[in-house]
């Protein structure tokens, strides 16, 4: 079967090779991909400019969802034919206090799919069924492929922050987490919803306008402490999502945030950040990381499509056949589209 596959170190190191085909073992499903969402982080892969651990050659992708072509013996529950979300933890030990407790997208064992295992683009994945969720009826693939990037949001604005009505947020970043954090944020009932972006972001802040941001600003010609300044009390951001990963725009959100506010940080990146930390101490403000997600709020978001609480229409730009990959990914890179979306043809 054909797949998206890393094959190497270098930066362009990623083609279109014929893998195996899994097996389905004891304790497992095998699901056929019926879409695939293109991360972030697939296209830092590409470049081989990542900053986290991975295994070489893998095959990439991890926001999927598909259907299930076979069953493996002791499993029960999940029939042949049924359309499923899958999450990005294919591995946990099951063993560790994190596992124990709940926490498991924290276990020190865990690896993800498409990066330590071989991911969903292509056409068939062997899974645990304990990362499986179905999707409602009405909810496409290509929507249900979303679930991923809006459960790292949904984890970090209402599990690992809160949105409260009437909040002022700020989310630096217009890719798929900053406009699906927007979108959360709207669901939660923030009162104004300020988004940050860049040159590159001209397309992606449309998007943004269209899901409810009530301002949205190019950093690199406006001024956004000025801007945020003159909301609400002047005070400042009541929460601000850094969804970017780089240095700056920590250093922005110090500037933002308002005493006794919260900063939540979800993008990676491995720059050292050459400033102080003393704002943060100095307004008594949290800065909190946030990282993956759990079943909870998998199913939670899985709701949230079935009641189109989520719009996900104006975030895919295109959805591209698996050959076409390098296509789907320059799409995303160059800003056109907020999400592009492989499927197996």
């Amino acid at each position: 079967m054909k797949a998206v596959v890393k094959y190497g170190r270098k930066p362009g190191d990623v083609t279109v090779q014929e893998v195996a085909e899994p097996v389905c073992g004891p304790g497992q499903v095998l699901v056929e991909m019926g879409a695939v969402g293109v991360c972030g982080s697939d296209i830092h892969l590409w470049h081989e400019n990542q900053s986290w651990e991975i295994q070489c050659p893998v095959v990439l992708g991890h926001e999927w969802a598909g259907t299930i072509v076979e069953v493996g013996a002791d499993v029960a529950g999940w029939q042949v034919g049924e359309r499923v979300a899958v999450e990005t933890a294919a591995f946990v030990c099951g063993q560790c206090s994190f596992c124990l407790t709940g926490a498991y997208h924290m276990c020190p064992h865990r690896k993800g799919y498409g990066n330590l295992i071989d991911g969903a683009m292509t056409r068939c994945v062997a899974v645990r069924p304990a990362i499986l969720h179905r999707i409602p009826s009405g909810v496409s693939f290509a929507h249900a492929a979303l679930t991923e990037p809006a459960c790292v949001a949904t984890q970090a604005l209402t599990v690992n922050s809160r949105v409260r009505p009437g909040d002022t947020v700020v989310i630096q970043g217009a890719g798929t987490i900053g406009v699906m954090a927007l979108q959360i944020a709207r669901i939660s009932g923030a009162g104004t919803i300020v988004v940050l972006g860049t040159e590159v972001d001209a397309q992606r802040m449309e998007v943004a306008q269209e899901l409810g941001a009530h301002y949205t600003v190019n950093v690199q010609r406006e001024d956004a402490a000025a801007l945020v300044r003159s909301l609400g009390d002047g005070f400042g951001a009541d929460l601000v999502v850094d969804c970017t990963g780089v240095s700056a725009a920590l250093h922005q959100a110090l500037q933002l945030v308002r005493p006794l506010g919260s900063i939540v940080k979800i993008g990676w990146g491995p720059q050292p950040l050459h400033f102080s930390l003393d704002p943060l101490v100095a307004k008594a403000a949290t800065l909190q990381g946030s990282f993956s997600h759990t079943y909870a709020t998998w199913e939670r978001v899985l709701q949230l499509m079935a009641t189109r609480q989520l719009n996900l229409d104006p975030m895919i730009g295109g959805v591209y056949p698996l050959a076409d990959w390098e296509a789907a990914f320059q799409a995303m890179e160059s800003g056109a589209n907020v999400k592009s979306v492989l499927v197996y043809a």
